[in-house]
């Protein structure tokens, strides 16, 4: 059973598990999106797929920064490149905003929704849960979808990924792939160590998800960490 006070202890066993030192992603990182995934798990919104999405634009463009960990499994499903919005920066991310027409990224915990085809190709939509950083995603039409300058031939020709308009684009001979496996209520935490948001984020409150917890621990799959 995943507890409030047993929750530290489950974050530690499953990062060493899931061995994502190994893929360059910080503890720190991990463990916020775990709160985020599981305060989310206990509104009843996400799905019974247990994928956890992050997107770590505390890196730069050139840098593998998008994950799918399957959470029951303890495994890191996909590890590839992504876009940042083309004024959120050039090879680094530096700027967000949740403003229509700024071509910026945005941060925050997001659920996934719907396929369908667009000017982009394969799409996947996106649906908001942070009303302060990434309320306007489905009015900007911040969707995954693919781009051939989001590849690791685009950064060897040009030192960087290209950038989009707000949009996280995946590499096309993966894109489809993910798409199919995250799709349809599962949770994505793109991140940066932005003191605002990581101040007032209602899924980075911590005491309240062990609070939530101590009072409805979560049954945990029999492949799930063991605590």
């Amino acid at each position: 059973m995943l507890t409030g006070s047993n929750f530290e202890k489950y974050a530690t066993s499953l990062y060493d598990e899931i061995g994502l030192a190994s893929y360059q992603l910080e503890y720190d990182v991990f463990r916020l999106a775990l709160v985020g995934y599981y305060s989310l798990k206990k509104e009843g919104i996400l799905s019974d797929k247990n994928l956890l999405t992050i997107i770590d634009f505390e890196k730069p463009s050139t840098a593998k920064r998008f994950y799918t960990i399957d959470l029951a499994k303890k495994q890191v499903l996909y590890h590839t490149y992504v876009s940042h919005g083309r004024n959120t920066g050039e090879n680094m991310a530096t700027q967000f905003s949740n403003t229509p027409h700024s071509n910026q990224s945005s941060l925050g915990f997001s659920v996934t929704g719907e396929t369908y085809v667009g000017s982009k190709g394969y799409s996947l939509r996106l649906d908001d849960k942070e009303s302060s950083f990434n309320s306007n995603v489905r009015r900007r039409a911040v969707v995954i979808h693919a781009a051939a300058y989001a590849t690791e031939d685009w950064v060897r020709r040009y030192g960087r990924l290209g950038r989009s308009q707000g949009c996280p684009a995946l590499p096309p001979a993966l894109s489809r792939e993910v798409i199919d496996a995250i799709k349809d209520k599962t949770a994505i935490f793109t991140y940066y160590p932005d003191t605002h948001y990581l101040n007032t984020s209602q899924y980075l409150e911590v005491e309240s998800l062990r609070e939530k917890l101590d009072a409805e621990p979560i049954t945990l799959l029999p492949s799930d960490v063991s605590l």
